[in-house]
Protein backbone atom coordinates (compact mmCIF):
# COMPACT_ATOMS: atom_id res chain seq x y z
CA UNK A 1 0.00 0.00 0.00
CA UNK A 2 1.29 3.55 -0.83
CA UNK A 3 2.08 6.28 1.07
CA UNK A 4 -0.51 8.35 2.55
CA UNK A 5 0.60 12.07 2.80
CA UNK A 6 -1.49 14.74 4.17
CA UNK A 7 -1.09 18.45 5.68
CA UNK A 8 -2.45 18.71 9.22
CA UNK A 9 -3.13 22.63 10.46
CA UNK A 10 -4.55 24.60 13.37
CA UNK A 11 -5.55 28.02 14.08
CA UNK A 12 -7.38 29.76 17.07
CA UNK A 13 -9.36 32.44 14.23
CA UNK A 14 -10.50 34.53 17.46
CA UNK A 15 -14.36 34.40 16.57
CA UNK A 16 -12.85 36.16 13.29
CA UNK A 17 -12.03 39.50 14.89
CA UNK A 18 -8.34 40.26 13.31
CA UNK A 19 -5.71 43.17 15.36
CA UNK A 20 -7.68 45.66 13.27
CA UNK A 21 -10.71 44.83 15.31
CA UNK A 22 -12.62 44.03 12.59
CA UNK A 23 -14.44 40.28 11.89
CA UNK A 24 -13.52 39.46 8.64
CA UNK A 25 -14.70 35.72 7.80
CA UNK A 26 -13.93 35.84 4.17
CA UNK A 27 -9.98 37.05 5.40
CA UNK A 28 -9.86 33.84 7.37
CA UNK A 29 -10.50 31.36 4.76
CA UNK A 30 -8.28 33.36 2.93
CA UNK A 31 -5.82 32.34 5.53
CA UNK A 32 -7.08 28.81 5.46
CA UNK A 33 -6.54 29.15 1.74
CA UNK A 34 -3.21 30.35 2.08
CA UNK A 35 -2.07 27.06 4.47
CA UNK A 36 -4.09 24.93 2.56
CA UNK A 37 -3.98 21.79 4.76
CA UNK A 38 -5.53 18.79 3.83
CA UNK A 39 -7.43 18.79 8.07
CA UNK A 40 -7.59 21.98 10.02
CA UNK A 41 -8.47 22.06 13.55
CA UNK A 42 -10.28 25.33 14.37
CA UNK A 43 -10.99 26.90 17.58
CA UNK A 44 -13.30 29.93 18.46
CA UNK A 45 -15.06 29.57 15.52
CA UNK A 46 -18.48 30.48 17.17
CA UNK A 47 -19.56 33.51 18.30
CA UNK A 48 -19.45 32.94 22.59
CA UNK A 49 -23.05 34.11 23.03
CA UNK A 50 -26.22 33.60 22.49
CA UNK A 51 -27.28 31.20 19.71
CA UNK A 52 -23.27 30.67 18.76
CA UNK A 53 -23.88 31.27 15.27
CA UNK A 54 -20.44 30.61 13.29
CA UNK A 55 -17.56 33.32 12.22
CA UNK A 56 -17.44 31.18 9.10
CA UNK A 57 -21.19 30.75 7.07
CA UNK A 58 -21.42 27.91 5.92
CA UNK A 59 -22.65 28.70 2.65
CA UNK A 60 -18.98 30.45 2.33
CA UNK A 61 -17.68 27.04 3.30
CA UNK A 62 -19.62 25.21 0.27
CA UNK A 63 -18.66 27.87 -1.70
CA UNK A 64 -15.71 29.11 -1.45
CA UNK A 65 -13.43 26.94 -0.06
CA UNK A 66 -12.65 22.97 -0.65
CA UNK A 67 -13.44 21.57 2.84
CA UNK A 68 -16.09 20.29 4.73
CA UNK A 69 -17.38 20.83 8.34
CA UNK A 70 -16.63 17.82 10.91
CA UNK A 71 -19.08 19.01 13.17
CA UNK A 72 -21.05 17.17 16.09
CA UNK A 73 -24.23 18.93 15.06
CA UNK A 74 -25.02 20.13 18.73
CA UNK A 75 -26.17 23.55 17.90
CA UNK A 76 -28.26 24.74 14.72
CA UNK A 77 -26.76 28.26 13.89
CA UNK A 78 -22.77 26.84 15.29
CA UNK A 79 -19.84 25.32 13.49
CA UNK A 80 -18.72 23.38 15.85
CA UNK A 81 -18.72 22.47 19.44
CA UNK A 82 -17.66 24.76 22.01
CA UNK A 83 -15.96 26.76 18.98
CA UNK A 84 -13.91 23.81 17.75
CA UNK A 85 -14.55 22.17 14.68
CA UNK A 86 -12.92 20.35 11.76
CA UNK A 87 -12.18 21.11 8.70
CA UNK A 88 -11.73 18.28 5.98
CA UNK A 89 -10.89 18.53 2.19
CA UNK A 90 -14.19 17.29 0.64
CA UNK A 91 -11.83 14.33 -0.84
CA UNK A 92 -11.53 13.00 2.63
CA UNK A 93 -14.59 10.68 4.09
CA UNK A 94 -15.78 11.72 7.54
CA UNK A 95 -16.76 7.92 8.78
CA UNK A 96 -17.62 9.83 12.34
CA UNK A 97 -17.54 12.78 14.45
CA UNK A 98 -18.26 12.88 17.86
CA UNK A 99 -17.80 16.06 20.61
CA UNK A 100 -15.35 15.18 23.67
CA UNK A 101 -16.50 15.96 27.08
CA UNK A 102 -13.85 17.73 28.73
CA UNK A 103 -13.64 18.59 32.69
CA UNK A 104 -13.69 22.29 32.97
CA UNK A 105 -14.80 25.34 34.90
CA UNK A 106 -14.44 27.29 31.44
CA UNK A 107 -16.77 26.41 28.34
CA UNK A 108 -14.26 23.96 26.88
CA UNK A 109 -14.50 20.89 24.67
CA UNK A 110 -13.23 19.12 21.67
CA UNK A 111 -14.39 17.76 18.71
CA UNK A 112 -13.19 13.88 17.58
CA UNK A 113 -13.58 12.51 14.08
CA UNK A 114 -12.45 9.24 12.20
CA UNK A 115 -11.77 9.99 8.70
CA UNK A 116 -10.66 7.89 5.74
CA UNK A 117 -8.31 8.63 2.44
CA UNK A 118 -6.91 6.41 -0.04
CA UNK A 119 -8.14 3.35 2.29
CA UNK A 120 -6.31 4.13 5.55
CA UNK A 121 -8.95 5.15 8.30
CA UNK A 122 -6.76 7.65 10.97
CA UNK A 123 -8.74 9.21 13.93
CA UNK A 124 -8.25 13.46 14.35
CA UNK A 125 -9.16 15.35 17.82
CA UNK A 126 -9.32 19.40 17.44
CA UNK A 127 -9.35 21.18 21.27
CA UNK A 128 -8.95 24.11 23.00
CA UNK A 129 -7.44 23.48 26.25
CA UNK A 130 -8.32 25.43 29.96
CA UNK A 131 -6.06 28.68 31.18
CA UNK A 132 -5.78 26.58 34.55
CA UNK A 133 -3.07 24.62 34.46
CA UNK A 134 -4.22 21.47 36.62
CA UNK A 135 -7.77 21.37 34.24
CA UNK A 136 -4.98 21.52 31.31
CA UNK A 137 -4.03 18.27 32.56
CA UNK A 138 -6.86 16.67 33.22
CA UNK A 139 -7.91 17.54 29.77
CA UNK A 140 -5.33 15.98 27.79
CA UNK A 141 -6.04 12.56 30.02
CA UNK A 142 -9.79 13.05 29.18
CA UNK A 143 -8.70 13.25 25.04
CA UNK A 144 -5.94 10.51 25.50
CA UNK A 145 -8.65 8.51 27.18
CA UNK A 146 -11.48 9.14 24.19
CA UNK A 147 -8.84 8.16 21.07
CA UNK A 148 -7.95 5.52 22.97
CA UNK A 149 -11.71 3.60 22.78
CA UNK A 150 -13.30 1.58 19.96
CA UNK A 151 -11.17 0.73 16.46
CA UNK A 152 -7.48 1.37 16.67
CA UNK A 153 -6.75 3.88 14.35
CA UNK A 154 -3.55 6.54 13.48
CA UNK A 155 -3.85 9.71 15.69
CA UNK A 156 -3.18 13.24 15.41
CA UNK A 157 -4.70 15.94 17.86
CA UNK A 158 -4.29 19.55 17.81
CA UNK A 159 -5.65 22.83 18.79
CA UNK A 160 -4.63 25.82 21.33
CA UNK A 161 -3.22 24.09 24.07
CA UNK A 162 -2.97 27.47 26.47
CA UNK A 163 0.22 25.67 28.04
CA UNK A 164 3.19 27.95 27.82
CA UNK A 165 5.69 25.01 29.64
CA UNK A 166 7.92 24.12 26.43
CA UNK A 167 7.91 19.96 28.08
CA UNK A 168 6.09 20.06 31.44
CA UNK A 169 2.49 20.49 32.29
CA UNK A 170 -0.09 19.58 30.91
CA UNK A 171 2.51 18.35 27.86
CA UNK A 172 3.56 15.67 30.24
CA UNK A 173 0.28 14.10 30.38
CA UNK A 174 -0.29 12.85 26.61
CA UNK A 175 0.06 8.89 26.60
CA UNK A 176 3.88 7.97 26.17
CA UNK A 177 3.43 6.74 22.15
CA UNK A 178 2.75 9.97 21.43
CA UNK A 179 4.91 12.67 20.41
CA UNK A 180 4.14 16.61 21.03
CA UNK A 181 5.00 18.85 17.92
CA UNK A 182 6.03 22.62 18.63
CA UNK A 183 6.07 24.01 15.45
CA UNK A 184 6.81 27.46 16.84
CA UNK A 185 5.70 30.27 18.24
CA UNK A 186 2.36 31.20 17.48
CA UNK A 187 1.08 33.75 20.54
CA UNK A 188 0.69 36.67 20.18
CA UNK A 189 0.04 37.30 16.64
CA UNK A 190 1.70 40.72 16.30
CA UNK A 191 5.09 39.35 18.52
CA UNK A 192 5.05 35.66 18.80
CA UNK A 193 6.23 34.39 22.09
CA UNK A 194 4.42 31.29 23.12
CA UNK A 195 4.13 28.07 21.63
CA UNK A 196 0.39 27.31 22.59
CA UNK A 197 -0.57 25.75 19.35
CA UNK A 198 0.72 22.22 19.33
CA UNK A 199 0.04 19.05 17.33
CA UNK A 200 0.28 15.89 18.76
CA UNK A 201 1.03 12.41 16.79
CA UNK A 202 0.62 8.55 17.32
CA UNK A 203 3.72 7.02 15.93
CA UNK A 204 2.60 5.32 13.12
CA UNK A 205 2.37 9.25 11.65
CA UNK A 206 6.50 10.13 9.83
CA UNK A 207 6.75 13.80 10.57
CA UNK A 208 7.81 15.85 7.44
CA UNK A 209 8.09 20.01 7.68
CA UNK A 210 6.41 21.53 10.31
CA UNK A 211 6.22 25.14 10.96
CA UNK A 212 4.41 28.89 11.38
CA UNK A 213 2.12 29.94 8.52
CA UNK A 214 3.36 33.80 8.83
CA UNK A 215 1.69 35.78 5.93
CA UNK A 216 0.72 39.40 5.80
CA UNK A 217 -3.02 38.44 6.52
CA UNK A 218 -2.23 36.01 8.73
CA UNK A 219 0.00 38.77 10.57
CA UNK A 220 -3.37 40.73 11.40
CA UNK A 221 -6.35 37.71 11.26
CA UNK A 222 -6.20 36.72 14.50
CA UNK A 223 -4.58 36.89 17.92
CA UNK A 224 -3.22 33.54 17.22
CA UNK A 225 -0.91 32.36 14.15
CA UNK A 226 -2.05 29.08 12.34
CA UNK A 227 0.50 26.14 12.52
CA UNK A 228 1.07 23.07 10.45
CA UNK A 229 2.38 19.82 10.02
CA UNK A 230 3.21 17.70 7.03
CA UNK A 231 2.75 13.56 8.19
CA UNK A 232 2.73 10.55 6.17
CA UNK A 233 1.33 7.38 7.11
Amino acid sequence: MSSLCLKFASYNIHKGVGLDRRRDPDRILSILREIDADVIALQEADRRFGSREAVIPRQSLDEHSPWQAAAPGMRPLSMGWHGNVLLVRREIEILDVRAVALPTLEPRGAVCADLASEGRRFRVVGMHLDLSGLRRRHQVRAVCDHVAEGEAAPVVIMGDLNEWSLRGGALAEFDPHLTVLSPGRSFPARRPLAELDRIVVSQEWGVGDTGVHHSPLSAVGSDHLPVFASLTL
